[in-house]
């Protein structure tokens, strides 16, 4: 039977909060504090109900971790001890648990659809509660946990597109599912190395979803947009349409394939490479790149010997490694058979994409409208952080202020939630809890 991560509780629209989250990646180990304060509604981020003010953030180069998954838990433990305390000093408050991305495992998305019966008779909770639980019982794999169950449209009879379907009429009431999932293994694996930090583990959130969270304007969200994730050693690629997650896919190839590329061709030590990637680097030549010079340090059987090498040479290693990561998201995209006004606007994110001519490469292997995605509308976050490598970080702060539209399936008794909070004395009970 597939597995399922803790289940974060939705936030409350009208009580402030402070959340801890963190970014585990290949490259970096990112821990952000924040106050989440109620706010007015937004036109350009309509999801969002809170305004993000940043306490503190603490990163930590990563140790442990490759493309996802845990490969040294001693190590990884370390990193997120250092990343946690340094956020924990700035913020001046102690971290208790936090909500942690999910990259690696081999992230997968399943539609999922259901029909119960209406019998002509008004929609109620429970019967959105009982389609959304068909839905979830068809989805699934051994060994698999279960990410997110995110609803994408309702149907009554022939009438589709539905968004809230309840106190309309019908016959039929029907509903599609968007099921993310990656293997159970790795998630607790994962989880378990922050676990033993003493922390708890609010919530999975995978990265792809996250980066959209933070990274995409209402109207994108809404019309349809591609978003491409380049992380240093997966790139994600999450499809949104009609304001909801439709699509998630991940490959192992990123940013850290580029560095070893450099330091392979110019025998150099991987440090080095990454910082001729970082200074100089390019996916597109231009006609100064013969005439300019960049100094190596090239390692050789009788030591280090310093020279001088043209930049095309670096550009020449650069770049068929940069065109596989777009021509394998192309395919992708392709062969997932999505809508094309999906595949024509994309958006680039992640430490990857910040590589010179990533965007001009992009517009001319992908789509004609592609523009950098960072992260929007949260406020205290220092200008090093304000960059598309912070994306997901910051989209795990977004995430709770979302999460209550999300399914998740019942253990133990399968109440419906229209039951939850039946009668006068319980309705009194819930508005205390959500407003105070």
């Amino acid at each position: 039977m597939i597995s399922q991560p803790p289940r974060l509780r939705p936030l409350p629209a009208r009580k402030s909060a402070i959340l801890s989250v963190l970014d585990i990646g290949t490259s970096k180990i990112v821990c952000l504090i924040a106050r989440l304060n109620p706010s007015a509604p937004s036109d350009a981020l309509r999801g969002r109900t809170h305004r993000c003010r940043i306490l503190g953030i603490g990163h930590q180069r990563s140790r442990g971790i490759k493309s996802g998954v845990v490969v040294d838990m001693d190590a990884l433990e370390g990193a997120i001890r250092l990343a946690v305390d340094a956020a924990e000093r700035m913020a001046g408050v102690q971290v208790e648990s936090v909500i942690v991305n999910a990259t690696g495992g081999r992230l997968s998305s399943d539609l999922l659809d259901a029909r119960v019966p209406m019998a002509g008779r008004a929609v109620t909770d429970a019967d959105v509660h009982r389609v959304l639980e068909a839905c979830a019982s068809r989805g699934g794999r051994q060994g698999r946990a279960a990410l997110h169950r995110l609803p994408i449209g309702f149907s009554l009879g022939e009438t589709r597109q539905i968004r809230d379907p309840r106190g309309m009429i019908g016959d039929e009431l029907g509903a599609d599912m968007h099921l993310l999932s990656c293997d159970a293994a790795v998630a607790r694996n994962l989880m378990l190395a922050v676990e033993r930090c003493h922390l708890g583990v609010d919530a999975l959130v995978a990265t792809p979803y996250a980066a959209g969270l933070a990274t995409l304007a209402d109207d994108e969200a809404e019309l349809g947009a591609a978003l491409i994730d380049i992380g240093a050693g997966t790139t994600s690629i999450s499809i949104f349409s009609g304001g909801n997650l439709t699509h998630v896919d991940a490959f192992a190839v990123g940013g850290n394939h580029v560095t070893t590329d450099v330091a392979r061709g110019l025998s150099i030590r991987v440090a080095d490479a990454e910082r001729l990637k970082t200074l100089y680097g390019a996916c597109l030549p231009s006609a100064s790149d013969e005439r300019e010079t960049i100094s190596v340090v090239q390692v050789g059987e009788d030591g280090e010997h310093p020279g001088h090498l043209p930049k095309a040479h670096l550009i020449r290693i650069i770049k068929p490694r940069a065109e596989e990561i777009l021509e394998i998201v192309r395919d992708r995209l392709k062969n997932a058979g999505l809508p094309t006004h999906a595949g024509r606007r994309l958006v680039l994110t992640g430490g990857g994409s910040q590589l010179t001519g990533m965007q001009d490469a992009a517009k001319r292997i992908i789509s004609g409208q592609v523009r950098m995605g960072r992260p929007l509308g949260v406020q205290g976050l220092p200008e090093s952080a304000k960059s598309p490598a912070f994306s997901a970080a910051v989209g795990l702060l977004i995430y709770p202020q979302v999460s209550g539209g999300e399914h998740f399936r019942s253990s133990g008794r399968a109440a419906a939630p229209a039951t939850e909070a039946s009668g006068y004395i319980g309705r009194v009970g819930q508005w205390l809890k959500n407003s105070f």
